[in-house]
């Protein structure tokens, strides 16, 4: 394939052609750190052969997206071709524009050690190659196939960084003046404080929302930062081939039953998934809620809030006043801390997670905290 026309597209892109990363983007085949990817269809999830249609291997490494390349634990590089796969995404080649951002949130300098947490496809690893040189980059994912696959095509394009294959959330060998990671997290692990250099600046996302944390390590063996402005998603860490199962045991009793408490909503009904400050706030307040939509028999949408202690709450669109009426049932009511939640929202034209301030403890702990409001993960 002539990629150089292609590139050229991404990097302009993805980046300014006065950043220090546009010269990493050009000079960055992507195509060869995805021969192969998912693409979504309503019966689930077919690969893509990139070899066999050159003009859409192109189109699809060159434009500024996400490819997913694994559904649980089928790679893309197995499946059979036509054969279609369902399950949650579970490894991707983020788009080349977020992973641009997260690296540029860590401040990398020249002579700077990295460590890229979630090797993924291996395109993070070879940007920062060709921005840092090989020997200042370490890339780590649990999945030894994709550490594999993604060391032998960083060694087509000719980039030999260190390729380690582990739970990125325990000990990690060597330290590291930077650490920014391609994976979400629930909270900063302690094994990062350790592995980061005095002074050291760590990149994540906390699992669950649309939240970029930076922090800058402390001479405690802390570190202090803040919740940047800008909003990003990755898949959270896992340890094995896949995440754990759904509830679909739970979205089956909550699909049509009237429930333990039925009440009226002022608000419409609202895809959470679609409305950052709101969902990453319900994400500290209440984790682990696992999120479903659809609509109803007239095209009206409907909402699913469920969560494995049990609890679950469906928002209908009421006719008319668009309005919705809620049925909830469990240990707990997810619907009215949701509803807190965008009260606030309308009283303070804002919620306080973006530009919250971050402390995080030696062992991990950490705490945002912003005019009043806090939250410890």
């Amino acid at each position: 394939m002539d990629w150089t026309y292609h590139v050229t597209e991404l990097a302009h892109a993805a980046a300014y052609p006065s950043s220090r990363w546009y010269g990493p983007l050009l000079a960055t085949p992507r195509h060869v750190c995805v021969p192969r990817w998912f693409t979504a269809g309503p019966e689930g999830w077919t690969p893509a052969d990139g070899p066999a249609d050159e003009a859409a291997w192109a189109r699809a490494a060159y434009t500024d997206q996400t490819l997913v390349t694994k559904v649980g634990p089928a790679h893309a590089d197995h499946a059979t071709d036509g054969q279609t796969v369902t399950g949650r995404p579970t490894s991707s080649s983020t788009l080349p524009s977020l992973v641009v951002n997260m690296l540029r949130h860590g401040r990398l300098h020249e002579g700077h050690e990295l460590l890229d947490v979630a090797t993924g496809s291996g395109y993070s690893a070879a940007l920062a190659c060709a921005r840092l040189g090989d020997e200042y980059v370490t890339t780590v994912d649990v999945d030894p196939y994709l550490t594999e696959a993604a060391a032998e095509r960083l060694d087509t394009i000719g980039h030999h960084p260190k390729v380690l294959t582990q739970d990125a959330t325990a000990a990690i060998p060597g330290e590291y003046h930077r650490i920014v990671s391609m994976v979400s997290v629930p909270r900063v692990p302690a094994s990062w404080l350790r592995a980061l250099l005095p002074a050291g600046r760590l990149v994540t996302t906390i699992a669950g929302t649309g939240l970029i944390l930076t922090a800058d390590k402390n001479a405690d063996g802390g570190a202090t930062g803040r919740i940047e402005w800008d909003r990003a998603a990755f898949m959270a860490t896992r340890t094995s081939d896949d995440y754990p199962p759904q509830l679909d045991e739970l979205f089956q009793h909550a699909r049509d039953q009237e429930g333990e408490e039925v009440t009226d909503s002022p608000f419409p009904v609202l895809d959470v998934m679609r409305a950052w400050e709101v969902l990453s706030m319900l994400s500290l307040t209440a984790p682990g809620i696992e999120h479903r939509t659809g609509t109803d028999e007239d095209g009206d949408p409907v909402t699913w809030m469920l969560h494995l202690d049990g609890s679950w709450a469906r928002a209908e669109t009421k006719p008319i006043s668009r309005a919705a009426t809620v049925h909830q049932g469990g240990p707990r009511r997810l619907y009215d801390i949701l509803e807190d939640i965008r009260w606030r929202w309308l009283r303070d034209g804002e919620l306080p997670v973006y530009g919250a301030r971050v402390t995080i403890t030696p062992d991990g702990e950490t705490t945002l905290s912003r005019g009043g409001w806090s939250a410890t993960l």
